[in-house]
């Protein structure tokens, strides 16, 4: 591989760009000509070998606009050897799911010569971003022109390029005709039909896909839901003898679509490839830093990191922050509760129209005001997660995950909770909870597609005037294209939580009704311990169930052993290979140690120099 990548042509002045990286408008020419030097260099001297122009020529900057934006692409080799190198598993010939590699890309379906549609569209920009993210810095101590931007050994030039601001964003570009075929399959056409899952997949990755995915699915699922939850709210809430059916049938159907959906999961995940590749392989994330060592499994360079360190960074930092975001989140709560007081007592006194709907404005405020905190605490856990310095992706995911589903859980319901056993106001918490989810709806809405897409539209009209006025001999598709996308914004174990705490819940809200507690007049403790029995009882239920639907099919199950047997079987004859070699230079060793005892002695030094035939001595010289 590598005396291919050491052929591989960087000084393509025409090639098909995938990445887009935009420069802040003042950086220095020898900072350019550095990054560029670092993009395009071989990947043996510390460079990323890739493709590398300016989006604008001399003459079209001075007729524009002075745009510091750069294309970066790979030649079509390039990007075959990048997918061995971050480990895409692709689908062989023989149906069996592989990781690729160069030397056997003739064995992997769909590939026919080095053909350029063998590689997804998402699968060429992650293999650009693995390797722009990838480069570290090696002998640098500064990035040249800027001496505040500190460089060490093992250091991603990328990341510390973004955070000095040399680099304001990289990001990738559409393939419009692609977008377009996309676009007309998915959505522009009105039918009622499932999502082109895969093509999702081809066109944005595998993130993207299991994304729309899920909403697909779990919006299926909620279907029985509803069915079944429609009386419920359309005749007596207040019937508690229905509403445990009501809450048996929940669990059931909660523990039922996760493990079904995992299945699901499983399936897309086997024919994507993602569901083969060995955490234990993982690539260090761009975000780790460290001083340059050898990973003991691999055998590659990459960054160290003292795991000691960052425990410190998790439990005496990130720890007491969370703790004290949680404090506030329920400090705003109390808040919350007493501005319903209010509200209530003032509708009390006057008992007019208006301030019945004043009632409602507690609800509403307090819904923005979470999700104002919600989105405010994820910017403080992604730099708080991000310091940590998490060697892994799946690690640094997990970490993040986690912070933020504790803090938008108690956030989110922490009073609902409040209200049902607290207060144990069944009619406010029906206003609380309704308000809540119908205002979060609308807000998320709002900021996450009616905003993004008026401010593009917005900007998409100033981009157009723009470039309308320019002359007519000045090629400007890609320009116009570029300028658009540079504006646009960026976009587990939880549902296995979500639905214990729900078991727990309706549990306690059965035993809290009024029907329930005239059973047991006298004895609270009877009604407790047969209420913490009856959720005991549910829980084994669910988890029976979830142990009695198995997470990956039959056939994926099999494939997987398939592909585990196949891979021992490579390491033995690896390792057979080596020994054999390693038996091999033993012998032929001992045969030259053998050689060399069996030779006569040979004359002195001196002596043969005088008896070694010179030009022009007869051929018959002999020693004598």
């Amino acid at each position: 591989m590598k005396g291919i990548l050491s052929t591989v042509d960087t000084c393509e002045s025409s090639f098909t760009p995938l990445v887009v990286i935009e420069l802040a408008q003042d950086v220095k020419e020898e900072t350019k000509e550095w990054l560029k030097s670092r993009i395009i260099s071989p990947k043996k001297d510390g460079g990323a070998q890739l493709l590398f122009r300016p989006l604008l020529n001399k003459y079209e900057k001075e007729t524009l606009e002075n745009q510091n934006l750069y294309l970066v692409g790979a030649s079509n080799i390039r990007l075959l050897l990048g997918a061995e190198a971050v480990g895409l598993v692709k689908e062989c010939t023989d149906g069996a799911m592989r990781a690729f590699t160069y030397r056997t890309r003739h064995n992997f379906k769909g590939f026919h010569g080095n053909n350029d549609d063998f590689l997804t569209m998402a699968e060429c920009q992650f293999i650009i971003k693995h390797e722009l993210e990838n480069l570290r810095a090696r002998d640098e101590k500064m990035i040249p022109g800027y001496p505040q931007a500190k460089l060490y050994p093992g250091k991603s030039l990328m990341r510390r390029l973004l955070t000095s601001g040399i680099v304001t964003q990289v990001f990738p570009l559409h393939d419009t005709e692609a977008l377009k075929k996309l676009e007309d399959t998915w959505y522009t056409r009105f039918a009622l039909k499932y999502q082109p899952i895969d093509s999702i997949r081809g066109y944005f990755g595998e993130t993207i896909a299991l994304y729309f995915g899920f909403l697909e699915y779990f919006t299926f699922a909620l279907i029985p839901m509803a069915v079944i939850g429609l009386p419920y709210y359309l005749f007596v809430w207040e019937d508690y003898d229905k509403y445990v059916i009501f809450a048996s049938f929940n669990l059931i159907w909660s523990t039922v679509i996760l493990e079904v959906w995992k299945r699901g999961c499983a399936n897309m995940t086997y024919r994507w490839g993602t569901l083969v590749m060995k955490r234990q392989f993982e690539e260090p994330r761009p975000g780790f830093h460290g001083v340059l060592g050898i990973n003991s499994v691999t055998g590659r360079e990459e960054p160290v990191y003292s795991s000691y360190k960052r425990q410190l960074r998790t439990y005496l930092v990130s720890l007491p922050f969370v703790c004290l975001c949680l404090y506030f989140s329920l400090y705003v709560m109390m808040i919350y509760f007493d501005m319903e007081d209010w509200a209530l007592s003032l509708h009390e006194d006057s008992g007019s129209e208006w301030t019945s709907l004043l009632l409602y404005v507690p609800s509403i405020v307090y819904a923005i005001v979470i999700e104002i905190m919600n989105r405010l605490y994820r910017y403080a856990a992604e730099f708080l997660t991000s310091w940590e310095n998490h060697r892994l992706e799946s690690a640094y995911q997990n970490h993040l995950v986690l912070k933020v589903l504790v803090f938008n859980f108690l956030n989110c319901f922490a009073s609902l909770f409040y209200i049902a056993f607290v207060l144990k106001d069944m009619k406010l918490l029906r206003q609380s909870l309704a308000t809540l989810l119908i205002t979060s709806q609308i807000l998320n809405q709002v900021v996450e597609s009616l905003l993004p897409y008026w401010l593009q539209r917005k900007y998409c009209a100033r981009v157009k005037r723009k470039v309308r006025a320019l002359k007519s001999d000045v090629d400007t598709t890609l320009y116009e294209q570029v300028l658009l996308e540079k504006e646009m914004g960026t976009y587990l174990l939880a549902f296995e939580t979500m639905s214990v705490i729900s078991v727990v819940t309706n549990c306690a809200l059965i035993g809290m009704s009024p029907q329930v507690n005239a059973v047991f007049p006298e004895s609270k403790t009877d009604l407790v311990l047969i209420v913490v029995a009856v959720e005991h009882a549910l829980l084994a239920l669910k988890f029976i169930l979830a142990f009695a639907i198995p997470d990956k099919p039959r056939h994926i199950q099999m494939k997987l052993a398939r592909l585990e047997f196949e891979s021992l079987e490579a390491l033995k004859q690896q390792q057979m290979k080596l020994v054999a070699e390693s038996l091999k230079e033993e012998s032929q060793e001992e045969e030259k140690e053998a050689a060399a005892c069996r030779m006569p002695a040979t004359l002195p030094q001196p002596e043969l120099r005088n008896n070694c035939i010179t030009p022009g001595q007869g051929g018959d010289a002999s020693l004598s």
